[in-house]
C-alpha cells in the first residue's frame, strides 16, 4: 500500500434509543461504496432497535389499567393460555381468570386515567354548595357532610368537600375527641343523652323499631298513668321526671326485654324515648340507679294507686282471688337470700319469695309482694287482706290457695274477719286409707266446657282441725283425673258444692299467670339480691300484664290470648313516626293482622297523652 494514499472521512448523527448518536467512518476512496453499505446496515440496526424499544410500551405496559387491557387482549384475541399471559404480565393464573370474568360481565373500566401532573376537579353545583355550607354551620365535619350527601345518593369525596369549604371561606374544625363526635374509643356509636322534650315545639320523622308500644298509649291514658305515678309520690331526677323513668321501665317490659341491662338494645330508638317524653331511653346505669332509689313504701303506694284506677275502670271481678307463692331463683355465688321451695325444679334454692294475687274472673294480677322472708310467709295472707281493704273498702272476696299457703291459725283469723276461703287439707296416709269407708258419695257436674273430667264424685261433711277454731266444711273429690282424692276445706257452709269445687278448680289460672310472667316478662331473670329491686320488677310485671289484657279485650277473636301471642301478632314490628304541631302520627306497615287493629274503636279511647303535654296521638294501619 502506498504511503501517499488518501483517506475519506465521513461523520453523521443518527437516532439511538431515546437520544442521538454520532457515527464516524474513515477509509480510502475506493472503499467509499463499501463503507456506505456498512453505514446503512448500522442505521438499520439502530432504527430496528429503536422501534423495538417503542414496542415494549405494549408488551411491557407500565400503567396498571393498560396492563390489564393487554393481558385481556392476549387472552381473548391472541388465544394465549392463561399461564402464558400470567407469566408475561406478572399476574397469577387465578387473577387472569378473574379479569376475564370482570370483562365478560361489564365490571371493568378501560378508560385512561387523568394524565400525571393534571388534577381533575369535580364540579360542584350551587345547590350542593349551599347544603355543604348549611351543614358546616351546624359544626359538621367534612367526613360527616360527605356521609350525609352519600345518604342522598350523591357520591362525593371528603377532599372535594374540604375544597368547597375552603373556597367558601370556612376554616377547619378543631380536632375533637371520639366522645365529642359521638363514638366510643373502639368506634361504636354513642346513643343520645336522655333529656326531656317539648312535643309542641318538635317537628321530626323517623322509624321506630319498637312502635308496638304506642298501641298501649291510649290504654295508659285511660288508666291515668300520670296521676298514678303522682299519687305514689315516686322520686325523679334533675333531668328526668318520675313519669319518664316509670314509662321507660314499662316500655321495656311491654317489649319483653329480658333484663333492664339489655335496655341498650333500644338506646337508638327515638320512638321509645318519645313515648316516655325523652330524647332517648335512659341508659342502663340510670335505670338501675333509679330502681335502687325506691323503697317498699313507694312500691306499695304505686300498687294501691294502680289497683284503684283499674278497679274504677271496672276491670276486676272482685269476687274470688287466687293466691300463690313463686320463688325467683338467684344464681349469684355470694347470694345472701334464703332458700325457698321451687316447684318447677323440685328442690329448695336460694331466691326471692314473691306473692301473686289474681282476680279469678279477669285473670288480672292485682297484688304482688317480693320482700318476703321465710318466717313471714304464713302471715302474707293477712298482709294481702290489709291491702285489699285499703283499696276495695267494704268488698270481701273469697280467697283460694293451696294447702301450704298459710297455717290453720291464720285460717281462724280469716274466719273471724268474715273472709271466706277455699283451700286444701293436708292429707296423710290415714285420710287416704279411710276414703273407701266414706258413704254418701254424690256425682256432680262442674260447669266448665273444656274440663276433661266434668263429673267427679264428692263427699260433703263438717270436720274439726287442730289449730282451727270451729268447724270447717270438707269436700272430698275423686274421679277428677288424679290418683288420689282431693280434700277441700272451706268456711263457706252455704255455697253449692258444685260452685265450691269449680271455684277451687280455677286456681290454676294464677299458676298460668306466673308462668307467663316467667316466660314473656322474664320474671326469673333476677339480676340482684336486693329484694326492693325485685319488688319493683314484679310491680312493673303486674302493670304490663294488665295493659296486655286490656289490649286483648279490644282485639276481636283474641280476647283470651296471652301476652306472647299478642306480642307476636300485633306488638312486634316497626312503624314510621311523625311529629308535627303537637300531633304524633304512627303509621304501621302492612301486616296480616292489621284488619283487626283497624277494627278497634280507637276513637272511643283517649286521643291525647297527658304526660306528653296533651299531644295528640293518631294510629294508622296500612
Amino acid at each position: 500500500m502506498s504511503r501517499h494514499m488518501s483517506f475519506h472521512y465521513v461523520s453523521m448523527i443518527v437516532p439511538y434509543g431515546r437520544g442521538l448518536m454520532t457515527v464516524e467512518v474513515i477509509g480510502p476512496p475506493g472503499s467509499l461504496c463499501y463503507f456506505n453499505n456498512i453505514i446503512i446496515d448500522i442505521i438499520n440496526v439502530i432504527v430496528y432497535k429503536y422501534g423495538m424499544g417503542d414496542a415494549t410500551y405494549f408488551t411491557h405496559p407500565v400503567h396498571d389499567w393498560q396492563r390489564r387491557y393487554e393481558a385481556l387482549r392476549a387472552s381473548l384475541v391472541e388465544r394465549l393460555p392463561a399461564k402464558v399471559v400470567a407469566e408475561r404480565f406478572g399476574y397469577t393464573v387465578a387473577y387472569v381468570h378473574f379479569l376475564k370474568y370482570q370483562f365478560l360481565h361489564g365490571q371493568i373500566d378501560f378508560s385512561e386515567p387523568v394524565p400525571e401532573g393534571r388534577i381533575q376537579r369535580r364540579r360542584v353545583s350551587g345547590d350542593m354548595r349551599q347544603k355543604i355550607r348549611n351543614w358546616r354551620e351546624q359544626r359538621l365535619s367534612a367526613g360527616e357532610i360527605s356521609g350525609l350527601l352519600s345518604d342522598e345518593g350523591v357520591d362525593i369525596s371528603v377532599r372535594t368537600v374540604e375544597r368547597v369549604l375552603a373556597e367558601e371561606g370556612f376554616s377547619k374544625l378543631p380536632r375533637r375527641t371520639k366522645l365529642k363526635v359521638g363514638l366510643t374509643v373502639k368506634g361504636a356509636e354513642v346513643p343520645a343523652r336522655a333529656e326531656t322534650i317539648s312535643i309542641r315545639e318538635m317537628r321530626a320523622s323517623f322509624d321506630c323499631e319498637g312502635a308496638g308500644v304506642f298501641l298501649f298509649a291510649p290504654l295508659m291514658e285511660k288508666l291515668h298513668i300520670r296521676d298514678i305515678i303522682a299519687d305514689a309520690s315516686l322520686p325523679g331526677s334533675a333531668t328526668i321526671p318520675a313519669v319518664s323513668y316509670v314509662l321507660s321501665f314499662l316500655a321495656l317490659k311491654l317489649l319483653g326485654t329480658e333484663r333492664y341491662a339489655h335496655g341498650g338494645d333500644h338506646a337508638f330508638d327515638p320512638g321509645l324515648g318519645l313515648l316516655c317524653g325523652l330524647t332517648a331511653l335512659p341508659k342502663t346505669t340510670a335505670l338501675s340507679t333509679y330502681s335502687y332509689s325506691l323503697d317498699e313504701v313507694h312500691l306499695v303506694r304505686l300498687q294501691k294507686a294502680f289497683v284503684k284506677r283499674v278497679m274504677k275502670a271496672g276491670l276486676y271481678g272482685n269476687q274470688v282471688v287466687n293466691l300463690d307463692f313463686h320463688t325467683v331463683p338467684h344464681w349469684g355465688d355470694e347470694s345472701v337470700l334464703e332458700e325457698h321451695w321451687v316447684a318447677t325444679r323440685g328442690k329448695r334454692m336460694k331466691g326471692a319469695l314473691t306473692l301473686f294475687a289474681q282476680d279469678a274472673d279477669s285473670k288480672l294480677i292485682l297484688y304482688t309482694s317480693a320482700d318476703i322472708k321465710k318466717g313471714e310467709a304464713d302471715d302474707e295472707v293477712l298482709e294481702f287482706l290489709s291491702f285489699w281493704k285499703a283499696t276495695h273498702r267494704k268488698v270481701a272476696p273469697t280467697l283460694v290457695f293451696d294447702a301450704k299457703f298459710t297455717t290453720y291459725a291464720n285460717l281462724s283469723e280469716l274466719n273471724r274477719r268474715g273472709v271466706k276461703f277455699i283451700t286444701l287439707r293436708r292429707r296423710g296416709r290415714k285420710l287416704l286409707e279411710n276414703v273407701d269407708r266414706l258413704s254418701g258419695w254424690e256425682r256432680i257436674t262442674i260447669p266448665h266446657d273444656k274440663r276433661k273430667y266434668p263429673n267427679p264424685q264428692v263427699h260433703d261433711s263438717l270436720v274439726s282441725l287442730k289449730g282451727y277454731e270451729g268447724s270447717l266444711r270438707q269436700v272430698v273429690v275423686r274421679g277428677n283425673g288424679h290418683e288420689h282424692p282431693a280434700y277441700l276445706v272451706s268456711n263457706d257452709l252455704s255455697a253449692p258444692v258444685e260452685i265450691l269445687v269449680a271455684t277451687y278448680a280455677r286456681r290454676w289460672r294464677v299458676e298460668n299467670a306466673i308462668s307467663e310472667a316467667v316466660t314473656f316478662f322474664h320474671l326469673n331473670s333476677l339480676s340482684s339480691s336486693i329484694l326492693v329491686k325485685v319488688y319493683f320488677d314484679v310491680v312493673m310485671t303486674m302493670i304490663a300484664d294488665t295493659l296486655y289484657s286490656m289490649l286483648a279485650q279490644h282485639l276481636r277473636g283474641f280476647e283470651l290470648c296471652d301476652a306472647p301471642k299478642l306480642y307476636r301478632h300485633f306488638v312486634r314490628g316497626e312503624a314510621a313516626v311523625t311529629m308535627k304541631n303537637g300531633q304524633i302520627t304512627v303509621v304501621y306497615p302492612r301486616k296480616a293482622h292489621n284488619p283487626i287493629l283497624r277494627s278497634v274503636p280507637w276513637h272511643r279511647l283517649p286521643g291525647s297523652l297527658s304526660w306528653l303535654d296533651d299531644a295528640g296521638l293518631t294510629l294508622q294501619f296500612k
